[in-house]
């Protein structure tokens, strides 16, 4: 849970202001809002698979330590 959130929240430290055009006027970047909403998609995806594949690595580590 708590690397799930740790990405959560330098995704969005990121892509926000990014997304609300803070750097439009220094850098030119901005993002339309259709593909910031895509982004957010797959920001949620990335996080539902991170804790998919952190279930499995635990079930493996429960697993070592039943064997010992």
């Amino acid at each position: 849970m708590k690397q799930n959130l740790f990405w959560a929240a330098i995704y969005n430290v990121l892509a926000i202001p990014v997304a609300a055009g803070v750097f439009y006027t220094s850098f030119g970047i901005s993002l339309r809002p259709e593909i910031s909403a895509l982004l957010m998609s797959v920001s949620s995806i990335i996080v539902a698979t991170n804790a998919v594949l952190l279930k499995r690595i635990e079930s493996k580590l429960g697993d070592i330590k039943d064997e010992r």
